[in-house]
């Protein structure tokens, strides 16, 4: 048995001290690291400086950006994608949220409106964004908003 032969050369003169090789330890701890940094995925979503959400009570972070469609409203009620490209009209709109949502349902993906809007921002702008998000077939819509302490 494995513990008798310890027990043995433990008790065994000609055995200064036993060490344990930690090189094996050290190997695993390196593969488990590359392992959940391979398999692991950020939840990346451009945030426009521009726009300055409202602050809410009940904002919580996010946990999956998954088939988000973001759209940035500014004050003055222009409409930008997430590259920052202006949607300038109700079409325009329409055709960005349209493409988006065409490639999420081929890759069966449920997709979401993403609504980043300036805290100071008329409702008008807002319900147009919703309403040509709408026309192309996203009716799942998230407001953005800053979580207050």
């Amino acid at each position: 048995m494995a513990s008798d032969k310890l027990r043995q050369a433990k008790l065994a003169d000609s055995v200064d001290e036993m060490d344990m090789d930690m090189s094996p330890m050290i190997d695993l701890v390196f593969l488990l690291l590359i392992f959940f940094m391979v398999s692991s995925h950020m939840i990346v979503t451009k945030i426009d400086k521009n726009v300055k959400p409202p602050k809410a009570k009940n904002a919580a972070v996010a946990k999956n950006s998954v088939g988000r469609i973001v759209v940035n409203i500014y004050e003055d009620g222009t409409v930008y994608d997430e590259d920052s490209n202006p949607l300038l009209e109700a079409v325009d709109i329409e055709a960005y949220v349209d493409a988006i949502y065409q490639n999420h349902r081929e890759a069966n993906i449920k997709s979401r409106l993403h609504v980043r809007a300036d805290q100071e921002v008329e409702t008008k702008y807002i319900k147009k964004v919703i309403q040509a998000a709408g026309a192309a077939g996203v009716i799942d819509v998230i407001f953005g908003a800053h979580a207050v302490d």
